[in-house]
């Protein structure tokens, strides 16, 4: 039997404190249970990557399961579980993890306290600066037709299935199938001036990246969001920093092991102007108490091929040139776009005060569901419409934020919200099911105008316009079914605008390039060749001398275009229903040979039999 410990008083009166049995051999379970949480500690920082911050909950989260990991550990070790004499030990030695852990809680909860709405509404309020204007005065003008060159005519999904459909070009170098698109870091961006998402990939499973890891990953896809020209771009050096990564080489551990003291926060995909790709990530610093009022403070931006990183103040961002002296101002995707519509939304809510933003509600307003991009000068700015709190059915102006700067600007102008304008598209196809994407508002020679893709199944089919003000009268489309023609589009709506008044000058001389089935796309073909579009009725395949051979009829024309998956990798992509651009030689029969299939870029007359 363990020996009891007692206190015994001067005044000769025993007085017993809290009894308490020992194990053995005491100080070597406290050293092993402190190995333990050093282990813990290791393994949970590894894993976690806790920013070492008081203004991190995931920091108290950490230090809590190392303390926990001493606790546990010295009651194992004692025997507590099994011996429950050595309870009141185990809650001796726990005294100084609890009293830790304790004093984290109460910091924990006046940070919350400190940071709380109720108490800080104001200062919640001035996270965002916003400039207010006229739209028709403020908003970049649309006064030439090509001037939609630079406008996305497609959204996030569609771009998705584009560079999907791209992953086939991987075939000429044998990783067809090693590797997937990472949709949820695709990002918008203005690259070369104009509209681009830009697709960064990750391992098909955890054997690929076994297999492909020492090479890393190949490239990333771009996709014009004007034209839909998606383009696999192959590195001569692959992608070694990735969130698709493990162990070293995941961005995360690589941030947090550089920076461990940095709150980061989104982390997005970018290429500079020669193609090189970069991750941007933000730090964040909370500006309301202790744990409030997210805010970007500066970047972090990583080689992803090299895994060379740079820290640049926020400062540095804004102005586009670092402290050296190296140009940064290519980098769009600074402030995400949760982060600023929070923000803003932050402003509508509380610049009356926390009681009005639920009593009164005087002045108070936030942002439509949804939100879209537009490109402005060489910056990209988060759009979206605002609403009056106490109405979701109408819009009373609109939010534009620079991802880059966080410069914010509100034009006041009434009428419809995003949802309603894609009702109203969607209401004048209503026979065909195609659905609109989410609007870009554009300024057509002072008319606030909704500009939307009618989709089927991801491929555009049609054009809609929709005005603002109007838009239950005021809505038209591209007059052709076969032929999504936005020039076409433009006009009809011009018409339907002078037709009650409303007149709008644009200079229609130039091109639209998403109507040009050819922009973009391959070269000029080769001397007794010729390109066809059309929409697949039928395909077959063969296997002749052990080569597969595709055999595609267009628009039920009877003619069979014939073409190896050697020569033509994206054929093996193919399926009925698909729109698409085949080179084809000059010659007549029912059996044609062709080379470099590919997608559709845009329709075009459908190719006859």
């Amino acid at each position: 039997m363990e020996p009891i410990k007692v206190d015994f008083s001067k005044n000769g009166r025993a007085k017993t404190k809290e009894a308490y049995i020992a194990p053995d051999k005491v100080w070597l379970k406290v050293i092993i249970s402190v190995a333990v949480a050093l282990v813990v500690a290791a393994v949970a920082y590894y894993f976690m990557l806790p920013p070492m911050n008081l203004k991190s909950t995931k920091f108290y989260a950490y230090i809590g399961l190392v303390l926990a990991s001493y606790v546990a550990s010295h009651a194992v070790l004692s025997r507590a579980f099994t011996r429950p004499e050595f309870v009141p030990y185990v809650k001796k030695q726990a005294t100084v993890p609890v009293i830790l852990a304790g004093v984290l809680v109460l910091i924990l909860g006046v940070g919350y306290l400190s940071s709380a709405a109720l108490f800080r509404a104001k200062a919640y309020s001035r996270i965002l600066s916003v400039e207010e204007g006229e739209f028709s005065q403020s908003f970049s003008a649309i006064d030439d037709i090509e001037d939609f060159n630079k406008l996305p005519l497609i959204d996030a999904s569609a771009a998705e299935k584009l560079a999907d459909k791209t992953l086939g070009d991987l075939a000429k170098i044998g990783k067809e199938s090693q590797f997937e698109v990472q949709n949820s870091y695709s990002t918008q961006i203005n690259y070369k001036a104009r509209p681009y998402r830009v697709f960064p990939l990750q391992y098909g499973d955890i054997f690929k990246w076994l297999k492909n890891r020492s090479d890393g990953l190949p490239g990333y896809i771009t996709v014009n969001m004007n034209t839909q020209q998606a383009q696999l771009v192959q590195l001569e050096e692959g992608i070694k920093i990735s969130t698709a990564e493990h162990f070293s080489r995941y961005l995360g551990r690589v941030l947090r092991f550089a920076y461990p003291t940095y709150l980061f926060g989104t982390s997005s995909f970018e290429i500079d102007e020669n193609g090189t790709p970069y991750w941007i990530t933000e730090r964040l610093d909370k500006t309301v108490g202790l744990l409030g009022g997210d805010d970007v403070i500066g970047i972090v931006m990583v080689n992803a091929v090299t895994g060379e990183m740079q820290y640049y103040s926020i400062d540095e961002v804004r102005a586009g040139v670092s402290a050296d002296g190296s140009n940064i101002e290519w980098i769009d995707q600074v402030f995400n776009a949760d982060l600023v519509v929070q923000q803003y939304n932050y402003y509508g809510r509380y610049s009356g005060g926390f009681i009005n933003s639920f009593i009164g509600q005087t002045g108070v307003k936030l942002t439509t569901n949804g939100s879209n991009y537009i490109a402005i000068e060489d910056d990209v700015y988060l759009y979206t419409g605002v609403t009056s709190v106490t109405s979701d059915q109408s819009i009373i102006g609109f939010i534009i934020i620079n991802q880059r700067t966080k410069d914010a600007f509100f034009y006041s102008s009434t009428g419809a919200t995003e949802a309603a304008a894609q009702e109203s598209a969607e209401g004048i196809v209503r026979d065909k099911g195609w659905k609109a994407t989410f609007p870009i508002l554009i300024n057509l020679d002072g008319e606030a105008t909704y500009l939307m893709s009618l989709k089927d199944k991801d491929i555009i089919k049609s054009y809609a316009m929709v005005n603002v003000a109007q838009y239950t009268t005021d809505a038209v489309r591209s007059p052709s079914d076969d032929n999504p023609d936005l020039k076409a589009c433009l006009q009809a709506y011009i018409s339907k605008l002078a037709a009650r008044g409303v007149v709008v000058n644009i200079n229609m001389a130039g091109k639209i390039e998403s109507d040009d089935p050819n922009n973009g796309g391959d070269e000029t073909p080769e001397p007794g060749t010729t390109q066809v579009v059309g929409t697949i009725t039928d395909i077959r395949s063969a296997v002749i001398d052990g080569t597969t051979y595709y055999y595609i009829e267009l628009g039920g024309s009877g003619v069979y275009y014939y073409v190896s998956a050697e020569l033509g990798s994206k054929v093996v992509l193919f399926n009925k229903g698909d729109r698409v651009t085949l080179t084809v030689a000059e010659a007549e029969g029912t059996l044609i040979a062709a080379a470099e299939p590919d997608f559709a870029q845009a329709d075009a007359p459908a190719a006859a039999g």
